[in-house]
Order: structure tokens, then C-alpha cells, then sequence
């Protein structure tokens, strides 16, 4: 076959592209990676227990974006799902993000009457606000508040997240960062939260199956013998990595990932635990048959522990926001400016951004629309 469109990446951004191309321009597509899989790191299969694990660490799907949603919904059934997160403070298990309940469990009662009273007073009821607002509150109660998680969640969280202080980050990760005014404990407040009732996996091979597509695995771009006979090549790869890194390598965070199956049906209340105190190496741990509702006897857990990111050695997760990586990004993205006619860098690697999966969608339809269609 003669293809139109080359795709290196069959990731979410990668595959939804190629979903479009085969089917709403009649193009052959073909679609490689260099992995020997397709969906990316929402990859997902059965362990030696039968349990469905998420290899590369928890993928929870949420969305506002009804495009998205729609579109996903050709793929795959959903199971209605509701991410709930417990965190370790002070020795205590209280809702993360922290919300009325973390407070009555943190403080004495009078207290956390008076703490809820003003930011009930300030903010109103059932709102996420970010940490950043609380921390600027001119309320004395509210500010000391918004201090006590920095300083005990927040802080601890992102140092061993990033392994740098809060103030070498971009503003926006404090901005991310929100408390709940009321009692509501779920971790997401969108209006579609669900997990594919098959996986993930099988939602990408939904996905990639039409005539107009090829998939090729365990192959590298290098590999292709002759780009130039593409009509257009999309790479969702790294950006730094396609420019062989002629400015410098763009640093990730990345994650090592211990996997225990234990002989009881469950071992958590929730889905996911964080663990924010230095006492911990690991920052969270995910309990899958909550996320996907399997039925078995045994249970499989996944430990989270961050560490620098080797290109030789492990993978890129994380984009690490600070402004002198902003710097060397536009390096790069003249470098992509001047063949934008030929090669296209779309996704979260392409683009230096981290991207939840129902963006990384949405910047795969949207890239279709304005520079395919």
C-alpha cells in the first residue's frame, strides 16, 4: 500500500488523527511506534493474576469536551467511574483534594467550624478553589489554612514530584492545586468520568481498525527508509529527540513503577493513596480492580516513585514547567517552524506539554480540523 500520511506515535493524539485521516479524507495512513504496543502509556492488560493493569501507571479518563467524549464513544462502552483519593497527613487518611471532611479530621471541632464558616463566608459552597487564592486571602483563618496544606501536602508533594522547590516551577502548577469548599470527595468534577468497559487497549484497537490503516510496532522513525514520499508526516514523538537534540535535551520528570499482587480481594478504601511525607519514597499507590471493577480474589497495587528522567534509561512523563525550559522549547519550535510544510509536531511530547488524555484527544481533532481537513 501507498501511503498518504506518515504517524509516529500510536498514542492518543497519533491514533485519533489517523482515525480521521483514513476515514473522513479516504487516505491511507500508517502508523508506527517504536514500542511494541499501541496505546501509548495508556496501555493497558491482564497481569499473571488476570487483573487489568495500567502498565505506565493509572489512566482515570474525565471530560468536559463533548467532541471527545463523542468521539471515544464510537470505541468503546464506558463504566461509570468516580476517582476518589485518600491522603497520609499527620498520620491521618483525609480526602485529597482537601475538603470539609479533611478539615473536621485534621483539626478539633471548634476549629474547623471556624475554618469552614470563612471560607463558606468567602468563597461560597461546593467550588474548587486554588491554593494560590487561599494563600493570598487577606482572612487570617483562611490563609493559616491554606499554609497548613502547602506546607503538609502540597510542598512535600512536589519535592519529591519534581525534586525542586515550588517557586522553580511555573506559577501554574500552584494554580492547579485547589481545595474543595464542601464535602464533595471526588477527586474530578466533570460531568463525563468513566473507564473503558474493555480497556484502554482495546478502545485504541477499536480505534486504528480501518482499511485506510497500517500499523507498524516496534519501529522507530529512523527506521523508515524513505520519509520524503509522504504527503505529510505527523510525529507525536520528542521534539528535542527528532532534532537530535542539537539544543540541548528538554528535561522530563519520569516514574519507576513497582507492581504487588496480594492474595485478598482489596487492599485500599479508594482507588488511589498519595503519600506526601519525605517518610515515603513513593508519592501515590493505585488499586486497579477499583478503577475497573473486576471481580477476582487476589488484588494488584501500583507504586509510583519519581525519578530524573535518562533518555537511555527510562521514559519522559512529565514536562517540568520552568521558565529556562520554556527558553530552550522555542528553540525548537523554530527549528519545527521551518518544515511545517512536510512534518507536523503534535502531542505531549511534540509539544512539551502535559496533556490529560481527554487533551491529548481533543489536540488530535483539533489538529485535524484546522491543518488535515
Amino acid at each position: 500500500m501507498k501511503y498518504s500520511y506518515l504517524i509516529v506515535g500510536a498514542g492518543f493524539t497519533g491514533a485519533v488523527i489517523a482515525r480521521e485521516i483514513a476515514e473522513k479524507c479516504n487516505q491511507p495512513v500508517l502508523v508506527i511506534d517504536r514500542r511494541n504496543h499501541i496505546s501509548g502509556n495508556a496501555f493497558d492488560h491482564n497481569d499473571n493474576s488476570g487483573i487489568l493493569i495500567h502498565e505506565y501507571g493509572p489512566h482515570i479518563f474525565h471530560t468536559n469536551a463533548p467532541q471527545v467524549w463523542n468521539f471515544l464513544s464510537k470505541f468503546t462502552e464506558w463504566i461509570p467511574y468516580e476517582h476518589r483519593v485518600l491522603g497520609q497527613v499527620d498520620k491521618k487518611l483525609i480526602p485529597i483534594p482537601f475538603n470539609f471532611t479533611s478539615i473536621e479530621t485534621l483539626f478539633s471541632t471548634k476549629e474547623a467550624t471556624i475554618i469552614k464558616k470563612h471560607l463558606l463566608e468567602e468563597h461560597g459552597n461546593n467550588v474548587k478553589v486554588p491554593i494560590l487564592n487561599l494563600m493570598e486571602s487577606k482572612n487570617r483563618f483562611v490563609k493559616e489554612l491554606a499554609d497548613y496544606i502547602y506546607k503538609n501536602v502540597f510542598y512535600n508533594y512536589t519535592k519529591k514530584m519534581w525534586d525542586l522547590e515550588p517557586q522553580e516551577l511555573d506559577p501554574q502548577v500552584l494554580s492547579r492545586v485547589p481545595i474543595q469548599i464542601g464535602y464533595d470527595d471526588r477527586y474530578f468534577n466533570d460531568k463525563h468520568q468513566a473507564m473503558p468497559k474493555e480497556g484502554y487497549t482495546k478502545m485504541f484497537q477499536q480505534i486504528l481498525n480501518h482499511p485506510n490503516i497500517e500499523v507498524k510496532l516496534s519501529t522507530q522513525f529512523k527506521d523508515v527508509s524513505n520519509p520524503n514520499e509522504f504527503k505529510k508526516i505527523i510525529y507525536t514523538g520528542p521534539i528535542d529527540e527528532f532534532f537530535d537534540y542539537r539544543h540541548g535535551e528538554l528535561p522530563y520528570r519520569s516514574i519507576q513503577f513497582e507492581f504487588i499482587t496480594h492474595d485478598t480481594e482489596y487492599k485500599q478504601k479508594v482507588g488511589t493513596m498519595n503519600f506526601p511525607g519525605f517518610e515515603f519514597k513513593h508519592t501515590r499507590m493505585t488499586e486497579f480492580k477499583h478503577l475497573t471493577f473486576q471481580k477476582n480474589p487476589k488484588t494488584t497495587l501500583c507504586r509510583e516513585y519519581p525519578e530524573a528522567y535518562n533518555s537511555k534509561k527510562n521514559l519522559p512523563y512529565y514536562p517540568i514547567p520552568t521558565q529556562e525550559n520554556k527558553v530552550l522549547l522555542q528553540k525548537y519550535r523554530a527549528e519545527a517552524e521551518k518544515i511545517k510544510e512536510r512534518i507536523a509536531f503534535v502531542g505531549r511530547l511534540a509539544d512539551y506539554q502535559y496533556f490529560n488524555m481527554d487533551q491529548a484527544v481533543a489536540r488530535g481533532l483539533q489538529f485535524f480540523q484546522k491543518e488535515i481537513l
